[in-house]
């Protein structure tokens, strides 16, 4: 499924450009409490997190059936811990009318309970994507809901929901995957990139094909294409400005998801799109509300074979401490995941190999993806989860793996090394047919947790158990009138005697998902001061110091 496009030609004018190797790694680890002890356990079991995704039948017979649906982090009731909303899917037998989304409040302690119903949510569409963010800045985060068929803005009333995509100009129709919100035009408020697919009529038989000599479905090659869309918030209602902006300029895709954030330094947001079987796209801001599209000779478009990538999850970090955001993207079996290293003013170059993460992803169809922590040492560490789309039985009989384990890498130095079950936990040894996963603090100790979503599985709650590590989670707050309070887009840099981290907050990150929006990090040890750096999307820096390790602080940005 995934089309060898060669490049080869291009790759020395963009590596000339890049300007060389990048800035050495980070020093050795911190050692102390929790370093090198990354170790999760399943606590699905009691904590009333309680649900069957679904998207499709079993066996699938259609590519509609095989993306799975997302998950969001979303503090819908503004009480300080993140709440978990999952949009659910459908079948082709009725795509209009599906089992329900589900939102289960967080009672602390890894106890969760099923709300739907009293926040109103009344959501049965075939739903895919979401991405959380106040639209209306009314101070309540906001739900936007990517799906096949009609979209939805889900609107926070205070604790509940209606749904308002039609008076909000979101009622296109399409088959639509990712979503990302951001602040595209540096007027306040949050503006956003639907990311769609293919045009297929459940209507109709699903089209077959062969995937090395397997009888499979068809797709995405032989679907037609559907344009993404960008849309440009007008005091709560959207305006499609892809014509105007550039977006249109490049040709449709089979898109899978998208970033946006400020990836070349200039304060200005731009766009990644991971698309599927084909080149992934860098949509470089140019102010004005204008883009070009430059991922060909950024060098993020392709692999370093010069070929294009099933691309289905996205990971936003900063591997080589130069302070600029890396892409990790996961994709389709026989294949690597991709490292592209951001080299600076827009060009990326793949260093997959050179970090030791291309041969353990060959095996795997790959999808949910974060850079993260996970043992409070100071680096971030990697995870990606894994699941086949075809049938239990077609992959029976070509030796593929329907159910995959997840993978988990350790920064060590300059690479990673992946991590076993005897190490981590009994999760890594678990197979799973995964799609979507979502990452924030959920039980308020300190460390990051995971919620994973299966295809037509259970829904599961991954408990971090590092046994250490002094950490800080930072939240940013804007309270000014007419501005987004969640600082998405920023970058935040934790300065600490021999050690500086960076985050991003980003919408659009892992596969179909939306990550609780805060920034973790870890003090290094015998460290109990640090200086932390704030840098909103629109560029305006603040500086917070002394930084005391092992709170939750929250960041005001001045009212000047």
């Amino acid at each position: 499924m995934t089309p060898r496009l060669s490049l080869l030609s291009l790759l020395p004018l963009a590596a000339a450009a890049c300007g060389g190797d990048a800035p050495p790694p980070p020093g050795p680890a911190a050692t102390g409490p929790g370093a090198g002890g990354i170790h999760f356990t399943d606590v699905t079991a009691g904590s009333g997190l309680t649900m069957t995704m679904t998207n499709g039948s079993d066996p699938p017979g259609w590519l509609l059936e095989v993306k799975g649906a997302g998950i969001a982090l979303i503090d819908y009731d503004r009480d300080g811990d993140p709440d978990v909303f999952v949009p659910n899917g459908a079948t082709v037998a009725d795509p209009e009318h599906g089992p329900g989304c589900r939102l289960f409040e967080n009672l602390g302690g890894m106890r969760f309970r099923d709300v739907t119903a009293a926040a109103g949510l009344d959501f049965h569409r075939w739903g895919y994507g979401v991405a959380v963010g106040d639209v209306d800045l009314d101070g309540w985060p906001d739900l936007f809901v990517t799906c096949y068929g009609r979209n939805a803005l889900l609107r926070n009333t205070g604790g509940g929901f209606e749904e308002v995509t039609e008076a909000a100009g979101l009622a296109d129709e399409a088959w639509s995957t990712g979503c990302s919100f951001g602040d595209i035009d540096g007027d306040g408020d949050l503006d956003l990139y639907v990311v769609n697919y293919c045009r297929l009529d459940a209507s109709r038989p699903s089209p077959r094909s062969r995937f090395l000599g397997a009888d499979v479905f068809a797709g995405p090659m032989g679907l037609p294409k559907v344009a993404d869309v960008l849309y440009r918030n007008d005091g709560g209602r959207f305006t499609d400005v892809s014509e105007e902006s550039g977006i249109r300029q490049r040709p449709a895709a089979w898109g899978l998801g998208a970033v946006i954030l400020d990836f070349d330094g200039d304060r200005r947001p731009d766009i990644y799109v991971g698309n599927d079987s084909e080149a992934s796209y860098f949509y470089r801001n140019l102010g004005g509300g204008r883009f070009e599209e430059i991922g060909i000779l950024g060098g993020v478009a392709f692999n370093a074979e010069g070929a294009g990538q099933a691309t289905m999850g996205i990971a936003v970090g900063d591997v080589n401490g130069d302070g600029r955001p890396d892409l990790f993207t996961t994709n389709f079996m026989y294949d690597t995941n991709t490292l592209h290293v951001n080299r600076g003013n827009g060009f990326f170059e793949d260093r997959t190999m050179a970090y030791g993460l291309h041969l353990d992803s060959r095996p795997f169809l790959s999808w949910a993806t974060f850079f993260a922590d996970f043992d409070h040492d100071a680096d971030e560490d990697l995870v990606f989860f894994n699941g086949h789309i075809y049938p239990r039985a077609t992959c029976a009989e070509n030796g593929w793996d329907y159910a995959q384990v997840p993978v988990l890498y350790a920064r060590e130095g300059d690479r990673f090394r992946r991590l076993s079950a005897d190490e981590a936990g009994a999760w890594l040894a678990e197979p799973h047919c995964d799609r979507t996963a979502a990452l924030g603090d959920l039980d308020g100790d300190g460390d990051l947790d995971l919620v994973v979503g299966e295809r037509n599985g259970p829904v599961r709650l991954l408990r971090n158990d590092c046994d250490g590590g002094d950490w800080l989670i930072v939240r940013l707050h804007d309270g000014r009138p007419g501005h987004e309070p969640d600082g998405i887009g920023a970058k935040l840099v934790l300065r600490a005697p021999g050690r500086v981290q960076r985050r991003w907050i980003a919408s659009g990150t892992s596969f179909l998902a939306a990550n609780e929006l805060i920034a973790h990090f870890a003090f290094p040890a015998g460290v109990d001061a640090a200086r932390l750096e704030v840098v909103w999307s629109d560029g305006y820096r603040q500086v917070v110091e002394p930084v005391r390790p092992r709170q939750r602080l929250v960041v005001e940005r001045p009212a000047g």
